[in-house]
């Protein structure tokens, strides 16, 4: 229990404390945008690698070479753990948002960082707004910043298994002109939900695979869009358990 009470205490102090930095980021973000998002992305990412610290996890990343340098890309991952954005965040070597559900959106300061490092909040019971949260999305990759979603809609509670990837996850790259970038984590629920309410000291692994171009690919197989990402994840991630030993 006590990695619970740092990782915790730690996440408490840093949105409280952090505000007067929230209100220097918002002056910055008149001034000089693309400062404010840098600095809110390595203050974030320093915040999760502390949190990472204190919980005890072994990171490891592989595949950083399939990340595209020249634009931005639709970073899609299988989703097993609150931990799985903590531990992602500083992996990626541009500013990276996140797709993550509407209720986040209502929970104070965090939900601040989270607009600074350029998150979307998606409402999936209004499709009005859900439409306007995907072009928004478009926009945003249009203009270099990339996104993460977990196309599974939901935190998958069972191990070993996927929920089935939603086509419109995909609508980003597609009318964004992004590569999508299948994401594999494994062993990400074992810091937590695995074993309620401890955390526990683990690794976890973070596969980065080759950049899907969705013009390259065949018609049939963008109609599906979904199930092949999923199964390349899949077989990965059934791959990196039997290596790593998870």
């Amino acid at each position: 229990m006590i990695r619970l009470f740092f990782a915790v205490t730690f996440l408490f102090l840093f949105l409280i404390l952090g505000i007067p930095v929230l209100l220097a980021e918002l002056l910055i973000g008149k001034f000089n945008p693309g400062l404010k998002d840098r600095s809110s992305k390595a203050i974030v990412s320093w915040g999760f690698r502390c949190i990472t610290f204190f919980t005890g996890t072994n990171v490891i990343v592989l595949g950083r070479e399939n990340i595209p340098s020249d634009s931005a890309s639709l970073f899609v991952g299988n989703h097993r753990s609150y931990f799985d954005i903590v531990l992602t965040c500083s992996v990626f070597p541009k500013i990276t948002g996140y797709v993550a559900k509407a209720e986040m959106r209502k929970w104070p300061l965090l939900n601040s960082w989270m607009k600074n490092i350029h998150c979307l909040f998606l409402d999936r019971d209004n499709i009005k707004e859900g439409l306007k949260t995907i072009l928004k999305g478009v926009e945003e990759v249009k203009n270099g910043i990339s996104l993460c979603i977990f196309p599974e809609g939901t935190r998958n509670k069972v191990k070993d298994t996927f929920l089935p990837f939603h086509e419109g996850s995909f609508k980003i790259a597609d009318k964004g002109g992004v590569p999508v970038v299948p994401m594999t984590i494994v062993n990400s629920a074992e810091v937590f939900e695995d074993h309620l309410p401890r955390i526990k000291k683990t690794t976890v692994v973070i596969d980065f695979g080759k950049p899907i171009y969705l013009k390259a690919l065949d018609k049939e197989i963008r109609r599906s869009l979904g199930t092949y990402v999923s199964g390349i994840i899949s077989d990965r991630y059934f791959a990196l358990k039997e290596e790593y030993k998870l």
